[in-house]
């Protein structure tokens, strides 16, 4: 198993802003522009937290979004109004341990889906895209636990607007 983060910050580090809104991302340009379409290729599961699924469920056709993976998001809800979504309101990081070791995560947004497995050394890779944009407050990617982490850095590529860096676990 691999557990992948892959997404976009700004400049100072920011998910997104202090409203929880991405428009700052829309806004630089467009996911034709990056290598999503040969990561996602790859991916088995998809995890993201509640706040991620409220910016992505109201998108157009959000059924053919992630057709090809299992797409779970953690909540206290029961139910979500898109039934390719799976409602999980249990531990992360036991979840996570259990999925089958051939398969490949991707932790989409969401520092507090993020932090836990960094807690518990369990990403593998990092890809992350930095948009041209400083927003001086709002939701940052980073908020785990204070204790070091290493990553090898193994490419930078850039894409249109976007800086992005590929990040290994040591």
């Amino acid at each position: 198993m691999s557990v992948f983060f892959y997404g976009c910050i700004t400049i100072d580090g920011f998910l997104a802003d202090k409203n929880h809104n991405l428009d700052w991302l829309y806004q630089t340009g467009a996911i034709e522009e990056t290598g999503y379409d040969a990561f996602y290729k790859n991916m088995d599961i998809t995890i993201m937290g509640k706040r991620t699924f409220n910016e992505i469920e109201n998108l157009e056709n959000i059924e053919s979004l992630y057709p090809t993976t299992q797409n779970y998001v953690f909540t206290h809800a029961e139910s979500l109004s898109v039934k390719e979504f799976i409602p999980m309101n249990c531990d992360l990081v036991d979840f996570v341990k259990q999925i089958e070791h051939d398969k490949n995560i991707w932790i989409v947004g969401g520092n507090t889906i993020l932090g836990p497995l960094l807690d518990q050394d369990m990403v593998d890779n990092m890809i992350i895209q930095i948009a041209p944009v400083l927003l001086g407050r709002g939701i940052p990617l980073f908020s785990q636990e204070e204790m070091v982490k290493r990553f090898y850095l193994k490419e930078v590529k850039k894409y249109g607007q976007f800086a992005e860096l590929i990040y290994c676990k040591i």
